[in-house]
C-alpha cells in the first residue's frame, strides 16, 4: 500500500475536484467523502480506498452512470465492458495491480505502440498522468464501472495466486 498511497491519494483528490468542476457533488459531501478515504485507506486497503465508492455506495449522492455519462459526452471517451474481452496474456502478466487498484485503471489491450486503459477514474489527471508517464503517450482511454475494473483485477489476482500453487516446487536440499 505505502509504495502506491502517493497515487491513490493525488488520484482520489483531483477526481474530487474534477467531480466539483462538472458539477457531479457537492464540495460539503465531498469534503465528508475524503474524510472517510482517509479513514479507509489507513487500514491499507486499496481496493476499498476510493472516493468515487465512498461517494457512489456510502453516502450515494454520485451515480456511476453520471460519471461515466460526463466521459463520454464531455471527453469524448468510449466505454469498454472488460467482462467480455480476452485481454492478452502479455498485458495481464505486466499488470501492476497495486497502480491499478490506486487509480481504478487497467491497460488491457496493446496494439503496436498503442495501449487500451479501461479506467473509472478518467476525470483524474493523476491517473491519466500515472499511466502516460508508466505506458507513454499513445493511449486509448475507455470508460468503465468500478465493479467492472474489480471483477477484473479479482479475475488477474485469482489467475496469478493459482498459478503460483500450481508451479513445481523446489526440490529440498539434501
Amino acid at each position: 500500500m505505502s509504495e502506491h498511497r502517493p497515487l491513490l491519494l493525488r488520484a482520489n483528490r483531483l477526481l474530487g475536484s474534477a467531480l466539483i468542476e462538472h458539477n457531479l457533488v457537492k464540495f460539503e459531501d465531498l469534503e465528508t467523502a475524503n474524510e472517510r478515504l482517509l479513514e479507509i485507506s489507513a487500514t491499507g486497503d486499496l481496493r476499498r480506498s476510493s472516493v468515487l465508492s465512498v461517494l457512489v455506495d456510502e453516502k450515494k449522492v454520485l451515480r456511476e452512470q453520471d460519471l461515466l455519462n460526463c466521459a463520454v459526452d464531455e471527453h469524448t471517451v468510449g466505454v469498454v465492458d472488460l467482462r467480455s474481452y480476452e485481454v492478452p496474456e502479455d498485458v495481464k502478466r505486466g499488470l501492476d495491480i497495486g497502480a491499478c487498484w490506486a487509480s481504478w485503471s487497467v491497460p488491457y489491450d496493446k496494439d503496436e505502440d498503442f495501449y487500451f486503459i479501461a479506467t473509472a477514474y478518467y476525470l483524474s489527471p493523476a491517473v491519466r498522468a500515472h499511466w502516460e508517464k508508466k505506458l507513454g503517450k499513445n493511449l486509448v482511454w475507455q470508460a468503465t464501472t468500478m465493479e467492472i475494473i474489480a471483477e477484473f483485477l479479482d479475475r488477474v489476482q485469482t489467475e496469478r495466486d493459482q498459478a503460483a500453487k500450481d508451479a513445481p516446487k523446489p526440490k529440498p536440499a539434501t
